[in-house]
């Protein structure tokens, strides 16, 4: 592990301040991706800004939703009533992922900016250009068997292993920041980013930028929200595919639906042109096999993840017609 300075922040103030004044400066508050990256030499800032003390742990009503502090712990939210029974697809999620200990002190903010876990990127003895950029991506013509199958690109194959980003992309949250220009708010969808040509790049997060929290919009027909989690082992093991769906049925007919992927992609992968299809449609199996097809069309698996594909399609279509029932798996 590289010497680094150790700072911690008394303020978001503070903290963006200190960002700004350090050319190569990392914040850390849960540290449970962090400090790993450290250890094997992945990151190597100069300096570091504990941002754990600050008071951003709340989750609070608002008139259009929910706030969560970017510090509040992954366990506080999944164990939050008020999400629990409006969002249940959250907690779901959350539950889905790591263990007990880690959730504890993992936080919202961390989990949005964690790594892939591909072992290329993982290992510096391999090329990557996820650390250095241009250097190749053996992953593409290795083993690649956890690798996505939906918008990669020739520089970067790996895949975003957050389940709570999965849910997240489904109730169209909001990502709160602020940096040294003021505050914004990050559409989810367009808070992580593609491979493309800069791999290296995971959000669109401007540098020295700290999230302060998650908002969670108001979705009514949520609480039939399913996540489906398909993966080796029941724990502790990241997701070959999984799906986060709602659906709000009036009349046998579909009026409105969310739909989102993990696994699959750099990001949390939200279709937006099957939930088109689906509005309005009858809620069967059949219509819902249509959505599977109009979301994996853009498939393009490599040589040991083509099984994927269609475990893709059964897992839309088991969520879709379990949120269609009323919602209820973890």
């Amino acid at each position: 592990m590289k010497n680094f300075a150790y700072v911690r922040a008394t303020s978001v103030e503070n903290a963006i301040h200190q960002a700004s004044r350090a050319q190569n400066a990392q914040f850390i508050a849960g540290g449970t991706n962090l400090v790993d990256r450290l250890k094997v030499f992945l990151d190597d800032p100069d300096q570091v800004i504990d941002v754990s003390r600050l008071d951003l742990k709340q989750i609070e009503s608002t008139p259009t939703g929910i706030r969560i502090g970017a510090l509040a712990t992954n366990t506080a939210v999944a164990d939050h009533p008020q999400i629990r029974r409006e969002y249940p697809l959250l907690a779901r999620a959350i539950l889905s992922g790591a263990s007990q200990q880690i959730r504890n002190v993992a936080t919202v903010g961390g989990n949005l900016l964690q790594r892939t876990r591909c072992p290329y990127y993982s290992d510096p003895v391999f090329a990557c250009n996820k650390r250095q950029p241009g250097s190749g991506c053996p992953a593409i013509n290795g083993v690649n068997r956890m690798h996505a199958i939906l918008g990669a690109s020739d520089h970067c194959v790996a895949v975003h292993p957050s389940d709570m980003g999965v849910a997240l992309a489904a109730l169209e949250a909001i990502v709160e920041v602020e940096g040294t220009t003021g505050r914004r708010q990050i559409p989810f969808h367009d808070f992580h980013r593609l491979p493309g040509d800069s791999p290296e790049r995971d959000t669109n997060l401007e540098p020295g930028e700290l999230i302060t929290a998650v908002l969670l919009p108001s979705v009514p027909f949520a609480k039939t929200g399913v996540y489906l989690k398909l993966r080796d082992r029941a724990s502790y093991a990241f997701a070959l595919v999984s799906v986060a769906a709602a659906i709000e049925v009036s009349g046998e007919r579909i009026q409105n639906v969310r739909l989102a992927l993990g696994g699959v992609a750099h990001k949390p992968w939200r279709s937006l042109a099957a939930e088109s299809f689906l509005k309005g449609k009858p809620a069967t199996v059949e219509t819902f096999q249509q959505a599977a097809e109009i979301v994996l069309q853009g498939a393009k698996p490599l040589t040991h993840n083509g099984f994927k594909v269609e475990m893709a399609k059964r897992a839309i279509k088991r969520a879709l017609t379990i949120s269609a029932q009323g919602g209820g798996i973890t």
